[in-house]
């Protein structure tokens, strides 16, 4: 490896079956406050809504308790999903988390609805209206975060507040906005590989220099699973698996417990569609992962990696970013 390699988890705030809201905001914090003692950059939440699996829909309110709870982690959203939003209300918020917690504040922004059209609509009606107007929307936020910002209308407390801005996206339309603005570019290739190559190309290649930035910076989203043993790891994942078929079929439920592969199972892994998504998704031990970890990045060059884990008990999630640590501090 010719350079360092910063590792940062994306929290979706999952919830296990026969787990309440409540316990699994506590298993975030926990993970976060682990993550802080394992050498984490940063710990990502996202925006997801109308998902009973996922808990992380208030994404600003989440990330001030877990900002709370740990010390020296940088806390972001991976990301705020502008078209959902006003501007305006963006830069409060963050302007708000950045004043109570100085230099530790990120704002990742896609354009993505997070959740389905319908409950898109139920969220701004004119959104995509929001969707072609996002790099006009990520201007904005910019403005109300600048120190010289003489407008009508302000953000008083965000002005001058550092909170970096990250660009999200999951195809190519979002390298070209990163590039042109000069900002950090973070790919959702832990959920949707299929352009990944093409979208860092881009960004590399249109990259204009700010005063954010001077040079390309790029992150990568990746599934982990690790264990003690491969067939451990294997079973852990088939959580995750049962979560994708939920997703592709339109029937979302809660993290099931791990079962053993039965032939049915391994015909879901197999499939073509299953297997595109996790094409970026590591399983196995502690050796299984580190080969194709390091293979990753010399592919993609990336300077940082954002890892998710789809696991459904606690002590295992926890054991599974262990290893991931272990894992990049050797690289």
């Amino acid at each position: 490896m010719k350079k360092k390699i910063s590792y940062s988890i994306l929290e979706l705030a999952t919830v296990s079956e026969n787990t309440s809201i409540q316990e699994t905001f506590a298993k975030s914090l926990n993970l976060a406050q682990h993550a802080e003692k394992l050498g984490y950059n940063r710990f990502w939440l996202a925006e997801h809504h109308n998902m009973k699996s996922i808990a992380s829909a208030a994404t600003t309110v989440l990330m001030g308790y877990i900002a709370g709870g740990t010390k020296t982690i940088r806390v972001g959203s991976g990301g705020i999903m502008l078209p959902n939003h006003s501007p305006l209300i963006v830069a409060e918020q963050f302007g708000t988390l950045g004043n109570l917690y100085p230099n530790r504040i990120d704002l990742g922004l896609g354009r993505a609805p997070g959740t389905d059209q319908e409950t898109a609509h139920e969220i701004r009606s004119d959104r995509m209206k929001a969707v072609y107007q996002f790099p006009d929307e990520v201007v904005k936020i910019q403005q109300y975060f600048s120190s010289e910002n003489n407008n009508k209308v302000r953000s008083y407390l965000s002005e001058g507040v550092n909170v970096p801005i990250y660009i999200l996206g999951s195809s190519t339309d979002s390298a070209y906005v990163a590039a042109e603005k000069g900002l950090p570019y973070v790919f959702a290739s832990h959920f949707a590989p299929a352009q990944l190559q093409q979208a860092l190309a881009i960004y590399h290649q249109n990259f204009k220099p700010s005063k954010y930035l001077d040079k390309p910076y790029t992150i990568a989203g990746i599934g982990v699973i690790a264990a003690d043993r491969n067939d451990e790891a294997n079973q852990l994942a088939t959580s995750m698996y049962k979560m994708i078929l939920g997703v592709l079929t339109g029937n979302i439920d809660y993290i099931k417990p791990p079962v053993p592969i039965t032939s049915e199972l391994q015909g879901i892994i197999n499939h073509p569609k299953v297997q595109q998504m996790t094409q970026c998704s590591f399983i196995g031990d502690k050796a299984t992962i580190k080969q194709d970890v390091i293979k990753f990045i010399e592919d993609t060059q990336v300077d940082e990696l954002i890892a998710v884990s789809h696991i459904y008990g606690e002590p295992e999630r926890l054991k599974s970013f262990e290893i991931f640590a272990e894992i990049m501090n050797e690289i």
